[in-house]
């Protein structure tokens, strides 16, 4: 088995297949990578058994074959090789991997040692997305899920496809944020809806792994979910259980109404909550007859800040304490120059919410 492949091709290919790498001491197989390599390009697989990855390059082949192989003792050893091109080859139990004036000879095994990676069975079926709008999207909802062992049902993003939308959702139980992708976004062939709960660190590596300039295909099984481009497929495991209805909690009035410049607002949070690194605590402090409302730091030990921010206030007179970085991750997370930051009190949620309401995220108060 010999190839000769392109320093940056198998590069990109192993930061790829290393983000599903196990940390299981008692299965260190977990933390190898299995190279197959075929008649015109080669496929590099991992696995941490919730997750699996196989992802593709093209490389000239000689020889076909296998191996399974560290995956930090290849990478380390790639990544410190400044020449193009790398010629590699399988003698016996080791590898040999030469470049210019530099050689290597490292110890490799098997790829039976290797755990299979079960193979999603719905093969027809699947909803097709750009890759821009889908990491876009995941961004959106992914801040405010937070991994819960008491909870594992909302340790992920509920997915729910009813053939005229995609509606994602993540909650840690003080704060939720809901992403409806209209179908004008997307393409599918499913015939009816459906709904799961994809694990936040599949979420999570669906961001970092695809690429914004390519299309990524999903497939559905009844315990597993594909995603899938020209180079790179990621299965993984669904979360069991039910995620909570959460539209009761979906506010439905507006005591206080706030029309703001999104980024005056979140510049004026990061100057407030600058004195305040340990609590997170701000209070926002808004009066209808105003043009403007106010964000002071309640944290007097380390100082006094305050600032007044322009904006259109309808309703009540509201003063709330909330988690200035709770704010801040909703806002960054509206893609309009204008928001909407709706107050309900100091008991009950509060609402910022896009323009185009295609995306909005709810988040408490913190009772004093």
């Amino acid at each position: 088995m010999s190839f000769i492949v392109l320093k940056n091709n198998l590069r990109d290919a192993l930061l790829i297949a290393e983000r599903a790498l196990g940390e299981n001491i008692n299965l260190p197989v977990l933390k190898c990578l299995s190279f197959n390599i075929n008649k015109s390009d080669i496929s590099i697989s991992s696995t941490n058994l919730e997750i699996g990855i196989n992802t593709t390059f093209s490389a000239k082949i000689l020889e076909q074959g296998n191996f399974l192989i560290q995956a930090k003792l290849l990478s380390t050893l790639i990544s410190n090789i400044p020449s193009e091109r790398i010629n590699i080859e399988k003698k016996e139990n080791t590898l040999e991997v030469k470049s210019d004036n530099y050689e290597a000879v490292i110890p490799i095994t098997t790829s039976e040692e290797f755990p299979i990676i079960p193979e999603i069975e719905n093969k027809k079926y699947f909803i097709e997305i750009n890759g821009n709008f889908l990491i876009e999207s995941f961004s959106q909802v992914a801040q405010a899920v937070q991994f819960s062992e008491i909870r594992p049902e909302i340790s992920g993003v509920f997915f729910n496809f009813d053939l005229n939308s995609i509606t994602l959702v993540g909650t840690d139980s003080f704060r939720l944020a809901e992403k409806k992708i209209q179908s004008t976004n997307f393409k599918s062939n499913y015939t009816q809806g459906f709904k799961c709960i994809i694990p936040i660190k599949t979420i999570q590596e669906c961001i970092k792994i695809f690429k914004k300039d390519e299309t990524v295909k999903i497939f559905l099984d009844e315990n597993q979910i594909l995603f899938k481009n020209n180079q790179t497929e990621l299965i993984s495991r669904l979360l069991e259980g039910n995620f909570p209805d959460y539209t009761s909690i979906i506010p439905k009035e507006k005591e206080t109404e706030i029309e703001v410049d999104k980024n005056e607002f979140i510049n004026a949070l990061k100057f407030v909550g600058s004195s305040n690194q340990s609590i997170y605590e701000v209070k926002i402090i808004a009066h209808f007859e105003k043009k403007y409302f106010e964000i002071q730091s309640t944290e007097k030990s380390s100082g006094k800040l305050k600032t007044t921010i322009p904006a259109k206030i309808k309703g009540k007179n509201n003063e709330i304490i909330f988690n200035w970085q709770f704010i801040l991750d909703g806002l960054k997370n509206t893609q309009e120059k204008t928001t909407t930051f709706i107050l309900n009190g100091n008991s009950r949620p509060a609402l910022i919410q896009s323009e185009n309401n295609q995306y909005f995220y709810i988040l408490m108060p913190i009772k004093q």
